[in-house]
């Protein structure tokens, strides 16, 4: 919600951010994600059923708000008075929740809005009982301002970029500047020009003697996802000011101790949830309905922020700090360099290739097959029904499609399944889904000419043989890993982790005999890794390398773990990185000279996003690198992504990538890119 200057359109189109909100909050109440029986009420006929990606956007805006004012009301209950202003309270139902709950004994609450946002506000209280008789009328509409009166609530409207208006609009409704008094900020002040919002702020901290302060919005503009989303506002004629002057916590800390603060925290909302809502209460949000955009979801988390400030409390109010786990920000990752993306030129002939959940694998040297995922075919978003292939012909990429013979099943259109070259005709996919609730897909022979050096007008063919049942408990999941490992000279696929329908997160593991298709039961010792999905895993020495993943807290992972051959069976080992490897998930990785090399990922340092993670394999070294994106017009998004590495050229091609941005829309990396790794490689 917000306010704009400088006319009735941008307000307007504010406004309408404003509705959608409160549509969005009222869809999650009735997915049992918040507790409010007022929010429908208020929204009436325009509710609408949103996604659970959104629903938990708005439970964590929810709760956090909720958190901050609970804390508020419960430290200030020693005083005879205390006042709560929200500022562009839209249709919000806070002031019923909190009168429903009891919380309002000795509180009165102003909300502000745009003068027909109050106005409309105020006859839906009074025409529906269940709110008026709640509030009560004291009478008072019509002073000024003042669009709906009761004994401890009064709705203004005021545009809150005319400060002067506002001030004296509030004297005559009653609000009192010598009681501890709460202002309420979500998604508002960004809508307004910075001068104006910072003065909001000064003239908050100037006024009241006691005074807290929480404030909601969004923060850094320029990495990948806060390009989309900042796109998504100035589309919408909502630009968010704010971003520009103020791009992360530090700067809106600083913006408000400079304007007569003195206590201020601000936290992220994947730091929020994880420290400031108890186990518990995560475990019954994660299990309301089927989920499985985690990117999205921690993304979305990095980009908003709470803050809280305070000046004359006694003692000091500080409800974001008071659980001692909350870490003190996250300072910027240490890179030790960085390697430059460019686009491999293929531009329309790249369509194909806009996609992600995909998996794509090297089936003979220069031939990348492309398969599943979600992404844009034939104008719209879908489930990708055809496969790609790409060929390095003289030096140069070429695309083309390719052509499914199917044999006993037609192509399903799957997500986040593995697809493992066995030979230079044969392929084997495993598992992956069609949607979080249906993954039941088994398993696929995937069979290609011996020779496909060159295409021809036809591209190539691939074959589809359904293998089910065959190892049905090794399947039926996705977000897994399937690698080759040998014991005693045998080749087998070391299915591990991922999920499945019924749990959310799989430790299992199952060695897969490549010619006999049958699950081999191999001893294996050691330490067992924690359960995980979304990792990565790379053949190396006999064994596989896994790293990272999200675990079953929906908490990224920062292990690393070898499983070695050993006489009787394998081995887990953990490998030790230093400096610690960060946490991440939904990345891809290599093992090359030693190396293990991490592509990209999602992680909760939301100062910037994962790039190029190279690990010394004998030391345990682990260094960073960024990757510089000044050659593309577009944002690279690497999570969801697949990638080839050309060991001979040192060539990294990251194909594909992205995802549904929130509410903000979906973004697809429109071309592969390429990394030359020559430099990073033969300097270590």
């Amino acid at each position: 919600m917000g306010r704009g200057r400088p006319g009735a359109t941008r307000d307007a189109a504010v406004q309408s951010t404003g509705d959608s909100s409160a549509v969005s909050k009222c869809s999650a109440a009735a997915r049992g994600y918040v507790r409010d029986r007022f929010l429908g009420l208020l929204v009436g006929q325009r509710r609408r059923r949103r996604a659970p990606l959104i629903h938990r956007g708005y439970y964590v805006r929810s709760r956090a708000v909720d958190h901050c004012v609970q804390d508020f009301l419960l430290k200030t209950q020693s005083h005879s008075r205390t006042q709560i202003l929200s500022l562009g309270a839209g249709f919000d139902s806070l002031y019923f929740r909190l009168k429903d709950m009891g919380l309002l004994s000795h509180t009165v609450v102003y909300e502000v809005d745009f003068p027909n946002v109050a106005c409309q506000k105020a006859t839906l209280i009074k025409g529906i009982k269940e709110l008026s008789a709640l509030v009560g009328d004291a009478g008072g509409e019509g002073l000024g301002a003042i669009t709906f009166s009761g004994e401890d609530y009064k709705l203004l409207g005021v545009d809150l970029s005319e400060l002067s208006k506002l001030e004296k609009a509030l004297e005559k409704a009653g609000l009192d500047n010598e009681v501890p008094t709460l202002f309420l900020a979500e998604v508002v002040l960004t809508y307004m020009e910075n001068s104006r919002s910072d003065a909001l702020i000064q003239w908050a901290a100037e006024h009241f003697s006691q005074a807290c302060f929480v404030l909601y919005e969004q923060m850094h503009p320029e990495d990948p996802f806060g390009r989309v989303m900042q796109q998504h506002f100035s589309q919408l004629n909502s630009t968010l000011h704010s971003l520009a002057q103020y791009p992360d916590r530090e700067a809106q800390r600083r913006r408000f101790l400079q304007r007569g603060w003195t206590e201020c925290s601000v936290l992220d909302m994947n730091e929020f949830f994880t420290f400031c809502t108890p186990e518990d209460e995560q475990r019954r949000v994660q299990a309301l309905e089927p989920f499985d955009e985690y990117e999205e979801w921690h993304l979305k988390c990095s980009h908003y922020f709470v803050l809280t400030a305070a000046k004359g409390m006694k003692p000091s109010w500080t409800p974001l700090l008071s659980n001692m786990a909350v870490p003190c920000g996250d300072g910027p990752v240490r890179m030790a360099g960085s390697v430059t993306a460019s686009v491999c030129g293929m531009h329309s002939e790249a369509a194909g290739l806009r996609r992600y959940g995909h998996h794509s694998a090297l089936i003979k040297p220069n031939v990348i097959l492309t398969t599943g995922g979600f992404g844009e075919e034939d104008g719209q978003h879908c489930r990708m029904r055809n496969f790609h292939v790409l060929i390095k012909h003289e030096g140069c990429w070429k695309a083309g499609c390719v052509k499914k013979e199917n044999h006993g099943k037609r192509w399903d259109g799957r997500l986040y399944h593995t697809v493992s070259c066995l030979s230079n005709s044969l392929a084997l996919m495993v598992g992956g889904r069609t949607s979080p609730s249906s993954a039941a897909l088994g398993m696929l022979w995937l069979k290609f000419p011996e020779s496909c050096d060159a295409l021809d007008s036809d591209g190539i063919t691939v074959e589809l043989v359904d293998l089910q049942p065959v190892a049905e408990s090794a399947a039926l999941r996705w977000r897994h890993s399937a690698t080759e490992v040998t014991f005693r000279g045998e080749k087998y696929l070391f299915i591990y982790g991922g999920r499945s329908a019924m749990q959310p997160v799989l430790g299992d593991w199952y060695f897969l005999h490549t010619e006999e298709l049958s699950c081999t039961v191999i001893p294996v010792e050691g330490p067992v890794p924690e359960g995980r999905h979304s990792h990565s895993a790379c053949s190396w020495r006999g064994g596989v390398l896994i790293a990272g993943g999200l675990g079953a807290a929906e908490q990224p992972l920062g292990s690393v773990f070898f499983l070695r051959e050993i006489e009787h069976g394998f081995q887990w080992q953990t490998v030790e990185t230093h400096p610690p490897l960060i946490p991440r998930y939904s990345h891809t990785a290599h093992v090359h000279d030693e190396k293990l090399l991490l592509v990209g990922g999602v992680w909760f340092h939301s100062s910037s996003v994962p790039g190029l993670t190279v690990i010394d394999l004998m030391t345990g070294l682990c260094m960073d690198y960024m990757i510089s994106v000044e050659h593309l017009e577009w944002p690279l998004m690497l999570h969801n992504h697949s990638s080839v590495f050309l060991p001979n050229e040192k060539e990294l091609l990251l194909i594909g990538g992205g995802g549904n941005c929130f509410s903000f829309g979906t973004h697809l990396n429109p071309e592969p890119v390429s990394l030359s790794l020559s430099n990073i490689l033969t300097s270590h």
